[in-house]
Parts: structure tokens; C-alpha cells; sequence
């Protein structure tokens, strides 16, 4: 590993202010960070500490704001809310899979979304959940909806000085429900095949569909924002006829390649079988 120098922020802004010298990266939970540092497919001449800002580490919900969740909250944090599992499902099926118990402990959501893998697990269900970015600058803060974060593998938008300081999710509403699927050959193999996260809204009558949203990983140089498969559930029943029609609308969105991981016609089967999974599970979440 090349040498760097530390520094810990004292606050957001010093942060932000730090990440414009040089090649400076921030680090919090470092479950990917340092791995790329030390084989040396990252370089930095600086690591700027914020997983200790009281802002960062932030994890709250009220019904009428919602949930937000500091980029350095650790993963084992969000399955172990009482109120994120209520609210919000899907972000806890996607929390419980990035790595084993140990990497949980200090891996995050935001770590995660920073490093915007495609096949990243906690993006597909952020999406489907309506989350949105919020970027520090070393003046001033911007807000970008978690789907158009990633630009392409390896790459968000933040630019210099710029860094993901939280995560905010709308409040849930009754007969809301979600789910986050993934497909791995083997448990020893913790990168997915194909991820997909889907969210429902079902009316009073707990049987249609008012709003839905679905969203793919590892099928495409980002995670997608599949809309019209979400639009073309509303006013259907939830049954699974409508969790087909969604799911081949799935399929025609995704650009899956062939890779060591399997093959593109494989992966676009498990597009449509996943979407339906996931979309019969989030109907199931929402009716209870």
C-alpha cells in the first residue's frame, strides 16, 4: 500500500473542504476502500475519517419525514432498527446480504452506493424505496435521487470537493411494502448474478396496486430504474399476471454481458424470475 496521510474531519465542512487537495478520498467504513488501496487499484495521497461526525452517523425516522441514514451508518445498524424493518423492508433484505456479520459491522448503505458497483445489493432496493442523495459541498449541500447517482462502474456524480453525506427516504404509508432479491451460484460467492428490488403501494382494499417501482442490478453498466415495469402495475389487482407483465418489461430493459458469473440469457431469465419473486413478496409485505 502506498503511504497517505490521515486526517479526521472535524465536521462536514472540513470534509469537504480537505477533498479538493489532491488526490484525497473519504473513508468511513473502508470494507472496499482499503482492499483497493492495498492492491493498489485505487491511489490516494489523503484519507479524510468521517465516520465520526454526528451527522454521518446519523440514523432516525419520524412519520413525517421519513428515515434518514448518515452515509457511515454500518449495515448491522439498519437490520437492527425496530423502526427501518416496519418501514422499510427492502433496505433491510439488502443490508443483511452486503458481506458476512463481521464486514456488517462497519460496511455501510452509502459506502455501497459510493462505490457503485452494478451489481451493488443495497442500490436496486435505495431505488425502489425513493431515496434521495445528500451531497456535501464545502458551502453548500445538492440533492440527487439515488438513481441517477451512478454514471457508470466505479463512477457517481459527485465531483471535487463533493462527498455523499446522507440518505433520506420518504416516509411509508400504510400497504406500502418491499422487497430486494438476489441470485448467487453459492454462498461463498457474494457478488450477485442479478439483483432486483421492487416496492408496491396497495390501496384500502389491500388488493391493487396504486404506485410500484422496480429496479435491477448486474444487468447493465449501472443499476436501472426499470419505471415503465412500475408504471404498468398501477390500477392492476396484485396478482401474477400483473408480476409477469412487470417482469418482461424487466427484461427488455436489461443489458446483461456474459462473464465468469454467468451468461447474458441467463441473467435476463433471472430478471424475469426475480422480478416477479420480489414484486409477490412486496405485495405480500404491503397486505399485512
Amino acid at each position: 500500500m502506498q503511504p497517505f496521510r490521515y486526517i479526521r474531519a472535524h465536521n462536514v465542512e472540513h470534509a469537504a473542504t480537505l477533498l479538493q487537495e489532491g488526490r484525497a478520498r473519504i473513508v468511513a467504513g473502508g470494507t472496499d476502500l482499503i482492499v483497493a488501496l492495498r492492491e493498489r487499484r485505487l491511489e490516494t495521497d489523503l484519507l479524510i475519517d468521517i465516520k465520526g461526525l454526528p451527522e454521518i452517523d446519523e440514523l432516525s425516522y419520524t412519520p413525517e419525514d421519513g428515515l434518514r441514514v448518515g452515509a457511515a451508518v454500518p449495515c448491522h445498524r439498519i437490520y437492527g432498527n425496530a423502526a427501518v424493518s416496519a418501514h422499510y423492508p427492502g433496505l433491510v433484505d439488502a443490508a443483511r446480504l452486503i458481506g458476512g456479520v463481521q464486514i456488517q459491522g462497519r460496511a455501510s448503505l452509502g459506502g455501497n452506493l459510493c462505490n457503485a458497483s452494478p451489481a451493488a445489493d443495497a442500490i436496486p432496493a435505495l431505488i425502489v424505496h425513493s431515496a434521495v442523495c445528500d451531497i456535501a459541498l464545502p458551502q453548500t449541500r445538492r440533492r440527487v435521487p439515488v438513481e441517477a447517482f451512478c454514471v457508470a462502474p466505479g463512477k457517481t456524480v459527485l465531483g471535487k470537493g463533493e462527498f455523499l453525506a446522507s440518505l433520506q427516504l420518504p416516509p411509508t404509508q400504510p400497504g406500502f411494502g418491499a422487497a430486494y432479491l438476489r441470485f448467487i451460484p453459492r454462498n461463498e460467492m457474494d457478488i450477485a448474478v442479478v439483483g432486483v428490488g421492487a416496492s408496491v403501494q396497495l390501496d384500502d382494499t389491500k388488493r391493487r396496486i396504486v404506485a410500484a417501482r422496480v429496479a435491477l442490478g448486474a444487468v447493465a453498466p449501472t443499476p436501472l430504474f426499470v419505471r415503465e415495469a412500475g408504471d404498468a402495475l398501477v390500477g392492476a389487482e396484485a396478482n401474477e399476471a400483473a408480476y409477469e407483465q412487470a417482469a418482461q418489461i424487466a427484461q427488455a430493459a436489461a443489458r446483461p454481458i456474459s462473464d465468469m458469473r454467468g451468461t447474458a440469457e441467463f441473467r435476463r431469465h433471472l430478471v424475469g424470475v426475480l422480478t416477479r419473486r420480489a414484486l409477490a413478496t412486496a405485495a405480500e409485505r404491503a397486505a399485512r
